[in-house]
Order: C-alpha cells, then sequence, then structure tokens
C-alpha cells in the first residue's frame, strides 16, 4: 500500500499545502512537520512557477517571495529529502506542465522517486494529454493526479476510471482562493464518482473554515485547504508555525468529528 493509499485507510484526510521556500526552505520543512503533528494526512508542496495560471493572489504572491528567495525546482526536491529524514507523510508536488517539461519527464520523475515524492499535480496538465507523460511517471511509482471540475460533468467518469493516487475535485470555477461559498453540488457529483471509481477523493478550491470542512467532509473523503493555510504564512512570516498547528487541528478535528 502506497503512502498515499495509506492516507485515505478508513479515515477522513486532510491535506494541507505550501508554496516551498516561502520564506525559506529551512521554515517550509518546519510548517510541513507543524501540519502533520497538527493531524495532517497528506502535504502538498508547491513548485515556485512565474506564471500560477491556477493559482489567486494569495498564492500568486507566495510564489513571487518563494522565487525572490532564489527557490527553483532543485531547491524543492532538497526540500522533500530534508522532510524525509524526519517523516513518512505523503507528499505531492504542485507544478505546471512547463517546469517539469524543461526538467526532462524522465529526470523529473527519477528525481522525485530518489528523494520520495509521492505524487503530482498539474492543473494545467489536459486529461486528453496527459498519457506520455503520466505513462513516466507511474513507471516511476508517482501518481498523476487528476482534477475533476465542476464543468466536467460528461467526463467525470472518463476522469474518474483512470485516477490514480486521489481525485481532486475543484470546489468552485476560477482560480484558488478562499471562498464564503463552496458551489460545487458534491449530491450530484460524488455519486458519479463513485460509480465510475473506489479511488478516494478530496475537495479543494476555497476551502479554508472547519463549517465548510465538516459540511464537504460528509460526501468526500478528503479535505484540501491551500491559500487559507498561504495567508497564514503570509502574515506571520517566520514565526507561522504555531497558528499554523492551531488552524490545522481545527479543520482536522471538523472532519473527522473529534
Amino acid at each position: 500500500m502506497s503512502r498515499i493509499q495509506k492516507a485515505f485507510e478508513n479515515k477522513k484526510a486532510f491535506i494541507g499545502f505550501v508554496t516551498g521556500g516561502d520564506p525559506s526552505l529551512e521554515k517550509s520543512l518546519e510548517f510541513i512537520l507543524t501540519m502533520e503533528s497538527a493531524g495532517a494526512d497528506l502535504i502538498e508542496i508547491g513548485i515556485p512557477f512565474s506564471d500560477p495560471i491556477a493559482e489567486g493572489p494569495v498564492i500568486q504572491e507566495a510564489n513571487l517571495r518563494a522565487l525572490a528567495a532564489n527557490t527553483d525546482t532543485e531547491s524543492i526536491f532538497r526540500l522533500v529529502s530534508m522532510v524525509r529524514e524526519k517523516s513518512e507523510v505523503p507528499l505531492i508536488l504542485l507544478t505546471y506542465v512547463n517546469p517539469v517539461f524543461k526538467y526532462g519527464y524522465e529526470a523529473f520523475f527519477a528525481k522525485c522517486r530518489e528523494t520520495g515524492v509521492d505524487g503530482i499535480i498539474m492543473p494545467d496538465l489536459p486529461f486528453e494529454e496527459k498519457n506520455e507523460l503520466a505513462g513516466i511517471a507511474e513507471s516511476y511509482g508517482i501518481d498523476v493526479i487528476s482534477l475533476i471540475a465542476p464543468t466536467s460533468q460528461e467526463r467525470i467518469q472518463m476522469i474518474a476510471k483512470e485516477a490514480k493516487g486521489f481525485l481532486y475535485v475543484v470546489s468552485s470555477m476560477g482560480v484558488t482562493g478562499v471562498r464564503k461559498e463552496i458551489s460545487v453540488k458534491l449530491d450530484e457529483i460524488m455519486p458519479q464518482i463513485r460509480a465510475a471509481s473506489s479511488i478516494p477523493a478530496a475537495v479543494g478550491f476555497g476551502v479554508s473554515s472547519p463549517e465548510q470542512a465538516e459540511k464537504i467532509a460528509k460526501q468526500a473523503d478528503g479535505v484540501i485547504v491551500g491559500s487559507a493555510i498561504v495567508r497564514i504564512i503570509e502574515k506571520h512570516g517566520a514565526n507561522a508555525a504555531g497558528p499554523l498547528y492551531d488552524y490545522v487541528k481545527s479543520m482536522k478535528e471538523a472532519i473527522t468529528g473529534k
């Protein structure tokens, strides 16, 4: 059983996101370990990129801060290695096709396996164009996580049948960012996913409050939070570990009912 599968085994998973290198690699390591100790079951690490088209202002600014600190793809692999010296928490890289293409598909996924990456999310990778890249990733034991958007109604079963690791259900149209309301109708989309696949489905894009997380967890297998976490890091900088712990703990308790 993979680390990702274990994260969903008989429980609701909380998935937290950090932009690697914001404000430094050392602090990213501290924040990842802090989130794990607070109850996070998986961690997404964003590779800083100058054109993160799926991201809202909060994560865009985090990308710029990390790039200003000279964080690059190689730095993120170092961060993963640092985490692996201390933890077996599942790690998912979030990036875009261009950085992976520039690194070289074969070299990139070989490095993922070497350092201890479990999966990858690429928001700009069309489902119809993922086969070549996904095949290389699979040969190195890396899950390419598929996204299902609210507009994917006709394609839900097709995407779900081929999904690896878990399905990322996009809760709202547009870019990432904290939202008061989650627009996706889970009572419609989840039965379609369940009919096509037994793979876990986690909901993200805009989730920020314990109330939202509790509601989502009643139907989904996991809850993904990015912008709300990055905003805490933006506010507290190097001193974000304490507030992060409290926030992640409250979200995990909300989805588990404990």
